[in-house]
């Protein structure tokens, strides 16, 4: 199983998710389970197999979440450079294109959470800013095309 590094806040937050899909979510689950095999007939019933789909799903979410808490290595910036990209370090850039300011944190592929800022260190971008130092301009192909990047600030 390979090592997942993720920050502290990475792994509390997958820690409170993995708590709310064991306590609170199967027993939702388990009452509408109770409810749909109240409607009769097992084989005809929509209610009972969406339930059952619902179940299955949430189940597969805990063994992933179990799976990652136990490979998780919980990085908390010591012995970690802060004058360059890592994960757990927020980054501000300046695009040279259209001369705007952005910030993201880098995090590792479980956190990542676009809307937040926060982008894997497994995305173009993350991969390309990972080990850069301040004042660095930072070519990245994506998708969309080249992007250019000058880093202006690292912060833990």
């Amino acid at each position: 199983m390979a090592i997942m590094h993720i920050t502290r806040e990475g792994y509390e937050k997958l820690r409170e998710k993995l708590h709310y899909l064991v306590n609170v979510r199967r027993k939702e689950i388990a009452k509408q389970l109770e409810t749909a095999r109240g409607f009769g007939d097992l084989s005809e019933n929509a209610e009972y197999e969406t339930a059952k789909q619902e179940q299955a799903l949430n189940e597969a979410k805990i063994s992933e979440l179990v799976s990652q808490l136990s490979s998780a290595s919980i990085l908390d910036g010591q012995n970690i450079a802060d004058d360059k990209a890592y994960i757990g370090a927020t980054v501000r850039l300046l695009d040279l294109k259209d001369k705007q300011e952005i910030e993201y944190t880098l995090v590792s592929e479980a956190e990542a959470d676009f809307l937040e800022g926060k982008i894997s260190i497994t995305s173009p971008v993350g991969k390309a800013l990972l080990g850069k130092p301040e004042n660095e301009v930072v070519e990245i192909q994506v998708p969309a095309g080249m992007l250019a990047y000058k880093i202006l600030r690292i912060t833990r």
